[in-house]
């Protein structure tokens, strides 16, 4: 391969290139490692995830008292600064031990603003000082306890921001993208919003990322993984939508679409996924919808004819139906080809049956999925089915049902609810909890490659070829291999005679490769192929 500038140049057998090379290019063996492009991680939130690398950990508590532990330690660090805590879990705590109530969580904190958002990110526990600050008391959510759900925790997410300095705002930006280019990724698709991301985030994150010019990195520009934005705004007609775009283009932000992580409902974890059935370990509870039909049509409907992609954060199957009438409503009124030619999409897309994808399909609505999540919290002892019973949770992340349909599909993180992991990703997807739901590695590899670029219409065809960015990945692999984990599906590729090229081994237990250069418009923004 030889790229020229930002540009793939030629691919093609050695003895071919001596043409197309000149004197002093530089040359590369990458001694039988593996050459990709480079994966797109279709929903992530870059300044939580950074905020993340550099607080509190607590993804591998095990208990209340560990997690208050960490918060004291962190408070003593830290006399009086603001404490972030991501990732505890307390379904994988012993039986009974309980999340800390607010007052065990001040007294940890010795008085101090704190903010321990759960493992889904759409729940936290917050201490006294940070409840006052973003008067959250009365809100709904609000419990006595400290344990923050919906308004109130979105009122706790916004409040951190006011503690939270633009130097610390861009250390935390410049170490996501990092972690995303240590892990082949070359491009993000960042959910930003009022209560996921301080003011002028995605502008900051922006003018941040990508390769820039030779004389921007010559000058000392650090080149980083691109990012296309989505700003979760609420409207209700077209003037609405040049608004925000206005308003978002004079702050210096480029938004691909409106919408993202604006959601319709929560997370099944937190029990704000909304349900259409209760949950089975908490009989009267059906999670609860954030956004009306309404709002969800009059979103839909405006971005519709200002031809702006739409997206939805939708869970719950009482969530995704409302999401698929009100498409059907937009399209009744705008007609189905102006719904398609939109592009509009919905992130997760957990519990989608049957009539929800068949609305997708139709209308041309694409999906962002979460892989991980199924590899997490799916199976028969994971956090689904205790939420919701074996039988309902075998029926959740649908992804072969939304590949037969032809839904656009494209796979991320979430980060930091799952971390950077594409590989992990397209394992979870080609070899799924609930088989049936599997689709082929390849496929699923198409997914977090080609299909992110296609998902937000940046015109990038995705794949390695003369003409296309230079924007790819090299790995330490062992064998490749071409896997179709259900063999009722394309089982006619595993033969070696269709010529079907060969990834690398994904099944359980195979280890994963190993990211050794990311590389984006022909700039290096990994490099470890020396070490």
């Amino acid at each position: 391969m030889l790229v020229d500038g930002a540009t793939i140049a030629w691919i093609g057998p050695e003895e071919g290139a001596g043409p197309w090379t000149r004197p002093g290019d530089e040359v590369v063996e990458l001694e039988g490692r593996l050459v990709t492009p480079a994966f797109v991680d279709a929903h992530v939130h870059l300044t939580e995830t950074g905020l993340r690398a550099t607080g509190l950990d607590l993804g591998l508590t095990s208990s209340s008292g560990e997690l208050l532990a960490a918060v004291a330690a962190a408070a003593a660090a830290r006399p009086g600064g603001f404490v972030a805590g991501f990732g505890w879990d307390e379904s994988r705590w012993p039986a009974g031990d309980r999340p800390p109530t607010r007052a065990e969580l001040d007294r940890a904190g010795a008085g101090a603003a704190v903010l321990l958002s759960r493992v889904d990110g759409h729940s936290a526990l917050v201490s006294t000082a940070l409840a006052a600050g973003g008067g959250l008391r009365g809100l709904a959510g609000w419990d006595e306890d400290g344990w923050v759900r919906t308004e109130a925790h979105h009122a706790a997410l916004e409040a951190r921001w006011a503690v939270l300095s633009a130097a610390d705002a861009e250390q935390a930006h410049r170490a996501a993208l990092r972690a995303a280019a240590r892990a082949g990724i070359g491009a993000v698709h960042e959910m930003s919003g009022r209560w996921l991301a301080p003011p002028g985030d995605l502008a900051a994150l922006q003018r941040l990322a990508g390769a820039g010019s030779p004389a921007e990195r010559a000058a000392g520009r650090e080149p980083l993984p691109e990012v296309v934005g989505y700003l979760a705004e609420l409207v209700r007609d077209p003037g609405g939508v040049r608004a925000v775009l206005a308003q978002a283009a004079e702050a210096g932000a480029r938004p691909a679409g409106l919408g993202g992580d604006l959601a319709v409902d929560g997370a099944l974890g937190s029990r704000t996924a909304a349900l259409r059935a209760d949950y089975a370990d908490a009989p009267g509870e059906r999670g609860r919808l954030h956004l009306d039909a309404a709002a969800v049509r009059d979103h839909l409907h405006a971005c519709t004819r200002a031809g702006v992609q739409a997206a939805f954060h939708a869970i719950g199957d009482a969530a995704l139906h409302l999401v698929a009438e009100a498409l059907e409503a937009v399209a009744a009124d705008l007609g189905a080809s102006a719904v398609a030619a939109a592009g509009h999409r919905v992130e997760h897309a957990v519990a989608a049956d049957a009539e929800v994808v068949a609305v997708f399909a139709r209308l041309g609505t694409a999906v962002s999925a979460q892989p991980a999540f199924d590899a997490t919290w799916g199976g028969a002892g994971g956090l689904y089915a205790r939420r919701l019973g074996a039988e309902r949770a075998r029926a959740l992340h649908p992804f072969a049902a939304f590949a037969a349909a032809g839904v656009p599909l494209a796979l991320g993180s979430d980060t930091p609810v799952t971390p950077f992991g594409p590989w992990e990703a397209v394992r979870a997807a080609g070899f799924a909890t609930t088989p049936e739901h599997a689709v082929s590695v390849r496929a699923a590899f198409l997914a977090h490659t080609r299909g992110g670029h296609r998902l937000a219409g940046t015109g990038h065809p995705g794949v390695l070829r003369p003409g296309a960015p230079a924007d790819y990945a090299v790995w330490d692999v062992g064998d490749l291999v071409v896997q179709a984990p259900d063999r009722r599906l394309s089982g006619w590729s595993t033969d070696a005679r269709s010529g079907t090229p060969g990834l690398p081994d994904l099944g359980p237990g195979a280890p994963l490769p190993r990211c050794r250069r990311t590389v984006v418009g022909g700039a290096l923004v990994h490099d470890d192929l020396t070490t």
